[in-house]
């Protein structure tokens, strides 16, 4: 081999390296990026099952109070009725309530005695 060819291929040799050195720069980058984003990707999917969980128990919670409550399901539903801003008596009933102000026979419909 004579030395321009030696030369040549030292030249080849090194620019290879150089590109290669320059690929593994970028990958080093990106893997990089997405360590970080995976690490903020946990976390965030940590905060959302804890959400999740704190969600679940306020819902546990409610369940247990609603059923300590013994009201039936339909009275349940007259009393949403009615915290929605509607009269559910037999006198008024499906009428707004003027500014939210109590109807003593819609609270007896809800919560009064059965015979």
């Amino acid at each position: 081999m004579d030395k321009k060819a030696l030369f040549d291929s030292f030249n080849r040799l090194e620019n290879d390296a150089g590109e290669t050195l320059n690929r593994i720069s970028e990958l080093k980058d990106e893997v990089g990026a997405l360590v970080e984003e995976n690490a903020s990707l946990r976390i965030e999917n940590q905060h959302l099952r804890d959400r999740l969980t704190d969600l679940e128990k306020q819902q546990e919670d409610a369940n247990k109070e609603a059923s300590g409550t013994e009201m039936s399901k339909s009275r349940l539903n007259l009393e949403k009725i009615y915290e929605d801003g509607f009269h559910v008596c037999n006198v008024f009933y499906g009428s707004r309530r003027v500014n939210d102000e109590s109807c003593a026979f819609c609270l007896n419909v809800i919560y009064g005695e059965r015979r």
